[in-house]
Parts: structure tokens; C-alpha cells; sequence
């Protein structure tokens, strides 16, 4: 997440391409000028509409037409319907895309249009959440690995091995990236601090609204001292819950965790309104390169690209600031 420098660049050739664009719901159009014998490029996301995937939209637009200047990438937007980006997905393919890259809403709604592209001979690299199919390639950071050591973190650092009572904050049920997060914090505590107790589950939808909407409910279940972290399954969800505490008066009561390394957080970090993020990658700019090298006619990459993620916390949290997106 600190190889941020070249979001300058990056957004002042998406300002262009979308001016060219003018608002067509059909998807979004690299500048370039038609497909070319470069290729046509096609990058389904699952919902534009928070932070993080905003971000991971531009960084595949920018790398995609910096690497590859005489091919077209066409980005659809699935608007959180599993409908509609399974249709947008067949609606690529129809185009003719050579490669199809892939941000699923589900493993399980977007798993048929993935193997159906797979079948036809189209390379599928999926971005941050997999499919239950067999892909090109799946890139992004280890969401089992991140569940655990948020595990670890709450119930060693925040919690300091005394227990404690956690109220969890999912993401988009039925998402990869969700179901890890959840299973992976919830056996890392099970199997090694079992005094520490999850009270209350619910998902946020990865949105920041809802997890304030659904933390004012809880900060009227529980009164103070009845519990002590929030974990939240990113980061915008984090920020919602750390707005509704503040309002109660009772932030200095609870600590919050998120995941995803949003600048936003990482200043709270640095603020001491919240303890700790872990960084996850959107691999938008590791996706444009293997798409480059399917096109030159590379067969045999990496089934699995894992990107490292980092803790940031009260320790590092300083030397951060400005690093994340």
C-alpha cells in the first residue's frame, strides 16, 4: 500500500478517459482508440462505490493503459448485484476480451460466468476476492493470514492476554475475502484465547454508513464496559464505528481494528482513535502485468500471487501517514 506516488499520474489519466467516456452505464473505455493488436482488456468490479474499490478501479485503469498504450480496457461496474455483474462479465466476453480480469461480489454468484469465460478460452485473473472455480491466476494478500493476526493483536496487544468481549463487523457476506476474515479470527481465538468472547456479529456491507447504523444499535445493547474492541472487517467500516462511539462519548471505553490501510485510518491510528489497520493491497497494478504478459503470450503464471500486507499501529502508525489511499 506505500507505493502510492503515482496516484498523480494515475488520476489525471482517468480524468481524461472518463471525459471521453461521458457517463455511458455500459462500462468505461481506456483512452487509446479501439482495439488494436494489443488487445481488448476487460475489468469487471463487483461495486465502485467505496474508497477502496474506487481506488482499485483507477489503478487498473492507469497501469492497464500505461502498460499496454495499444489496447483498450473496458471496466464495468457491478453496483453490488451479483446479477448484474454476472451479466457484465458475459457482456465482455460477447465483446471479445482477451483477458477478463475480476472482482467478484461472491465466490458463489460469480463462480458459473468464471468458469464459462475459463471454457472459452478466456485467461480470468481475479483481484482481492477468488471464485470457486479454477482461474488464470488469484491475486491478492493472505485474508486467512490478516484474520489471524488481527486475532492475535486484539487478544494479545489490545486485550493483554486478560480477555475481553469483541463485537465483529463483516464485510459483504459470501465474499471470500469476508469468510476468511471471519473464520480465521474466529479460530485463532477459539484455539488460543478462548477468553476472549465475539458478542455480537453483523455485516457492515464494507460500507461506512451501515456500520454506524449497526454500532449506535449495539452501543444501545451494551452499556459501558460491557465490551472492548470493535474488528471490522475494513477500514471504512472502522471509521463508521469509531464516528458512533465518538458520539456516545465512549471511544476512550473501546478499541477499534480495521483492515485495508486507508489514509483516513491511518491517521486516526496516529490521532489515538484507533489501534490498528492491517494493509491489503488492491492489486490493480500487479493484475495490469500479468494481463501484459497473457497478451505477449505467456502461458504459465503464478496460480497464486499473495501481496504482502503490514500492521500499522501506535508503533508505526507515524511513519504511514500519507502512504495508504
Amino acid at each position: 500500500m506505500a507505493r502510492r506516488g503515482r496516484r498523480t499520474v494515475i488520476l489525471a489519466a482517468l480524468a481524461l478517459v472518463l471525459a471521453a467516456c461521458g457517463g455511458d452505464d455500459g462500462g468505461t473505455e481506456s483512452a487509446g482508440g479501439g482495439a488494436t493488436a494489443g488487445g481488448l482488456i476487460g475489468f469487471s468490479q463487483a461495486n465502485n462505490g467505496d474508497v477502496w474499490r474506487i481506488d482499485q478501479t483507477k489503478d487498473v485503469q492507469g497501469n492497464c493503459s500505461s502498460l499496454m498504450p495499444g489496447s483498450q480496457v473496458v471496466v464495468t461496474d457491478g453496483q453490488g448485484q451479483a446479477a448484474k455483474q454476472s451479466a457484465d462479465v458475459d457482456d465482455l466476453l460477447a465483446r471479445g476480451v482477451k483477458v477478463l480480469l475480476l472482482t467478484p461480489l461472491t465466490a458463489e454468484a460469480l463462480t458459473p460466468v468464471a468458469k464459462r469465460a475459463m471454457d472459452a478460452g478466456v485467461p480470468v485473473i481475479t483481484l482481492d476476492r477468488a471464485v470457486d472455480t479454477d482461474v488464470t491466476q488469484h491475486i491478492g494478500a493472505d485474508n486467512k493470514l490478516i484474520g489471524q493476526k488481527a486475532a492475535e493483536y486484539v487478544a494479545s496487544t489490545v486485550l493483554g492476554g486478560k480477555g475481553g468481549r469483541v463485537i465483529e463487523i463483516q464485510g459483504v457476506l459470501g465474499a471470500s475475502a469476508t469468510t476468511d476474515r471471519n473464520k480465521e479470527f474466529v479460530g485463532w481465538l477459539k484455539e488460543n484465547a478462548p477468553n476472549v468472547e465475539i458478542v455480537a456479529s453483523q455485516t457492515g456491507e464494507y460500507r461506512r454508513e451501515p456500520a454506524l447504523k449497526y454500532m449506535e444499535d449495539m452501543l444501545q445493547r451494551f452499556g459501558p464496559g460491557e465490551f472492548d474492541v470493535v474488528y471490522a472487517h475494513n477500514d471504512e467500516m472502522a471509521l463508521g464505528a469509531i464516528q458512533a462511539l465518538k458520539a456516545a462519548n465512549r471511544l476512550d471505553e473501546v478499541k477499534v481494528v480495521g483492515i485495508d490501510g486507508q489514509n483516513e485510518a491511518i491517521q486516526a491510528i496516529a490521532d489515538g482513535d484507533m489501534a490498528a489497520t492491517f494493509t491489503y493491497d488492491n492489486a490493480g497494478k500487479e493484475a495490469c502485468e500479468s494481463a501484459q504478459k497473457l497478451l505477449a503470450g505467456e502461458k504459465n503464471l503464478e496460480k497464486q500471487w499473495v501481496l504482502q500486507t503490514t500492521q500499522i499501529d501506535a508503533t508505526n502508525a507515524a511513519e504511514w501517514v500519507g502512504k495508504g489511499f
